[in-house]
């Protein structure tokens, strides 16, 4: 073998590649308008060539377009699809070069679809703007000195090389995306105006690089749980069905990604209906049973954000869903039982259907043992608010009424949780019928209860507490016990003041009637002397919902040197 000692031949240089594809194009444009044959199709072809050249323009009037890393990918691609037109060119104007007439359609429009391709390509470099600075200012990570118009670019910058670059582009811009985000949470709502999340979602089908797909998940979870715009650019890119085939069969990292971006997108309610269309009921469900710690807390927040859609609901009873969730509420980690408990109470609220079924899981035990176990204020609220809805069944209330531990826990709930908590006691103590013995021992909450009527927010508050109240001062040492307590005696009395308007009037009135009900000689004096009398005298007149016989039951001739006295002080 005869060894010459050349050097091997260096690839053409990127202007040089762009040089002959606009040498190309200046002959071919002419040269097809003489073809003959096939001419509708030389026509889009034509059409296409001049979008090219005028895209090609437009990049060499680019100050920095030789530094683009995309383009010594790019042109090399767009001079093998100008050559291949080329050649059919030739192959129509010569008859004798042209092949069958069907193969050359094929060929052409294959050609067209290239061109096609390639123009978007280009176009989205064009427009991105990456083109118009130097490669050290777009590539450079923006740093805390970075003005927005920086970071624009950088991201425009990122989101092409993430549609048209190839594997490595891809990967370091994912990377890059990841880290930004990292660095710079608010950064999510630029990338969600800038970003086109088409292409980012696109990278999350499984045909794509095992790496390159993981990274994805990565990005598109951080941008759901990150921006609120971004959650609806992912849902309006249809990223759902692709996340959810992730949890099918995902690795437990990308599992766990995919998991949480389904749970962050199922945040906004108008989104719950596309899991059901998606098939993702069951595919949560399974997560839930078999998935990591990580993923089944994703899964049954997920879960819980969709059962406020009542085909959802349906889906999941249907699913088995129900003893799924009760035993992630008494087995699981604490976030996720309490999504599973708030869950169940949405579950627990929306019908008869769904209570039955509840039941018929032994729901009433796990809520009754979560809430004894449990110490955190929003599980517990959920608990409560499942029981509560359990409690219009005659049969569970006749079971909670009976249980001693649980109507103890309302009291110590009523005393020392949260404003939700005692409000959602209270009402269940005022629904339940306790016995006397029970009341007695629980007698150290109506303190709380006369506190609770004061206050003005949530709705309804002041008359479960009321109720609550009247209920236990049922029990004659209840009714002694309430009227020593000085503090509550005269919150009652400044509560029947017409000039408190805070409170409505029929509240105090009827644990005043309450705590009269049995007649008693002290519980007469200690109100009276309080100043209830002068309040009542003018609610009855005024015709308050019962403070006309609450008045009369206060008004005993025994007593009548006391009133006299009373007032003229």
């Amino acid at each position: 073998m005869h060894c010459t000692g050349e050097p091997p031949s260096q690839p053409p240089s990127t202007a040089e590649t762009l040089a002959q594809i606009n040498h190309l194009l200046t002959h071919l444009l002419p040269f097809s308008l003489s073809i003959k044959s096939f001419t509708s199709r030389w026509q889009v072809l034509r059409s296409k060539l001049a979008t090219v050249k005028s895209l090609l323009s437009e990049i060499s009037d680019s100050p920095h377009w030789t530094e683009n890393e995309l383009l010594p990918t790019l042109l090399p691609n767009l001079l093998s699809t100008v050559l291949r037109v080329q050649t059919l060119c030739e192959q129509c104007s010569d008859p004798d070069k042209t092949p069958g007439k069907l193969l050359m359609q094929s060929d052409l429009d294959m050609a067209s679809g290239w061109l096609s391709k390639q123009i978007h390509h280009l176009d989205l470099l064009c427009r991105s703007g990456v083109l118009r600075q130097s490669t050290a200012i777009v590539l450079s990570h923006p740093s805390v000195n970075s003005t927005k118009d920086d970071l624009v670019l950088f991201i425009k910058d990122l989101f092409t090389r993430i549609q048209i670059g190839g594997v490595e582009f891809k990967r370091k811009a994912l990377e890059s995306l990841i880290q930004l985000l990292s660095e710079d949470e608010k950064s999510a709502g630029i990338v969600a105006k800038e970003g086109h999340f088409g292409y980012l979602i696109n990278l999350l089908d499984i045909n794509i690089d095992p790496f390159i797909r993981e990274q994805a998940v990565v990005a598109v979870s951080m941008l759901v749980s990150l921006s609120e715009q971004a959650r609806k650019c992912v849902f309006e890119e249809g990223a759902l069905g692709p996340l959810l085939r992730i949890i099918e069969s995902g690795s437990v990292t990308m599992k766990e990604k995919a998991a949480l971006a389904v749970e962050c997108i199922t945040n906004d309610p108008e989104n719950a209906w596309a899991i059901s269309a998606y098939g993702g009921v069951p595919i949560l469900l399974d997560l839930c049973k078999s998935g990591s710690v990580s993923a089944q807390i994703h899964a049954v927040g997920a879960i819980k954000n969709v059962s406020t859609n009542e085909d959802v609901r349906i889906a999941l009873a249907e699913e088995g869903a129900i003893p799924v969730l009760l035993q992630l509420m008494v087995s699981g980690k604490a976030s996720a039982q309490e999504k599973a408990a708030n869950c169940v109470a949405i579950l627990a609220s929306s019908g008869e259907y769904y209570r039955d079924l509840l039941i018929q899981e032994k729901g009433l035990q796990r809520l009754l043992h979560l809430l004894h176990e449990s110490s955190n204020s929003d599980t517990l609220e959920y608990v409560l608010r499942a029981i509560h809805s359990l409690s219009s069944s005659d049969c569970t209330s006749r079971v909670l009424s009976s249980y001693t531990t649980f109507v103890i826990q309302l009291a110590e709930l009523i005393k020392h949780g949260s404003l939700m908590l005692q409000y959602i006691s209270a009402s269940l103590l005022a629904n339940l019928s306790i016995s006397e013995e029970k009341k007695r021992a629980i007698a150290g909450c109506m303190g709380s209860l006369v506190k609770l009527m004061e206050s003005a927010k949530p709705d309804g508050l002041q008359e479960v507490a009321a109720n609550a109240l009247v209920s236990l001062l049922a029990v004659k040492s209840n009714r002694k016990e309430l009227v020593k307590d000085e503090k509550s005696v005269m919150r009652l009395v400044q509560m029947l003041d017409a000039k408190n308007d805070v409170v409505s009037k029929k509240f105090p009135v009827a644990v005043v009637a309450a705590i009269m009900a049995g007649g008693s000689h002290g519980c007469r004096k200690r109100l009276v002397e309080a100043g209830a009398y002068g309040h009542l005298q003018k609610l009855a007149e005024a015709e308050v919902v019962g403070a006309k016989k609450a008045f009369q039951r206060l008004s005993g001739n025994r007593l009548k040197s006391i009133f006299t006295r009373t007032w003229s002080n």
